[in-house]
């Protein structure tokens, strides 16, 4: 049985390619969160709590009128075109453009094994692209909760408490994700070499990129990571429409 059954997909797959032996937290959720915060975070977090105004009874004026519409549109706008900018990152197929079953090779790849330096290069730059379009919709998306209802104003000014405080630390933590992934890249190449070396038959580059091939396997959990990441930045976002959504259930 899995023991990260709960954990995010991203984490699922990084497990699966770089596995360490999981120990269990005997640590609340408080305590793992203070690993995070130091003092002055603590301060700066608490200092920001006491500042929050109560929510009063009732509603604000106008606060059925707050439409999630349009925010769902925008928010299902943006996740799209992140999911088609990271399936079509990359350029030209290695062989004829015409043959579809070759995976897109990444920019700069123009050797059969150019390393994993270009496919580093088309991580990092999808990783620059979703942190600034989920950061503009993050903002987007709290304006609109701040102006629902006092209590949903609460949370949008504890949202940006955090994400001030916490976006640092979750770039940084992302920015191990391409380390396991060249890891990975390294132990395919590698088994690609043996299974060769054993069967004594002449190696095919060009086979590399193609259904089966040891590039091709790699590009498609690269592809996943991107996904599987991408999904885990958003959850800020979907916590923040989902709060907004129930309390407009609550004033119908």
């Amino acid at each position: 049985m899995r023991r990260n059954f709960s954990s995010s997909r991203l984490v699922r797959l990084l497990s699966d390619w770089a596995p360490v032996e999981p120990q269990a937290s005997r640590q609340d959720f408080a305590e793992r969160l203070s690993q995070w915060l130091d003092l002055s975070d603590a301060i700066t977090l608490h200092a920001a709590h006491q500042s929050i105004k109560p929510a009063v009874a009732g509603k604000r004026p106008g606060a059925r009128a707050v439409q999630t519409q349009s925010l769902e549109e925008e928010f299902h706008r943006v996740r799209a075109a992140r999911v088609q900018a990271i399936a079509a990152s990359g350029a030209l197929p290695v062989r004829d453009h015409r043959d579809r079953s070759l995976l897109p090779m990444p920019p700069g790849a123009s050797a059969p094994d150019a390393g994993f330096a270009p496919y580093q290069q088309r991580y990092l730059d999808q990783q620059r692209q979703m942190a600034l379009r989920i950061e503009a919709l993050r903002g987007h998306v709290r304006h609109a909760v701040a102006a629902a209802t006092p209590r949903l104003a609460q949370l949008a000014a504890m949202d940006a408490v955090l994400e001030q405080m916490l976006g640092a630390r979750e770039q940084k933590m992302m920015g191990t994700v391409p380390v396991v992934l060249e890891r990975r890249f390294e132990q395919l190449r590698s088994a690609h070499q043996l299974a060769q070396d054993a069967a004594q038959q002449p190696d095919d580059p060009a086979s590399w990129r193609q259904p089966g091939g040891w590039q091709h396997r790699f590009g498609k959990e690269l592809e996943a990571a991107l996904l599987a990441e991408l999904e885990v930045r958003l959850q800020p976002v979907t916590g923040l429409m989902e709060a907004l959504r129930n309390e407009g259930e609550k004033t119908r």
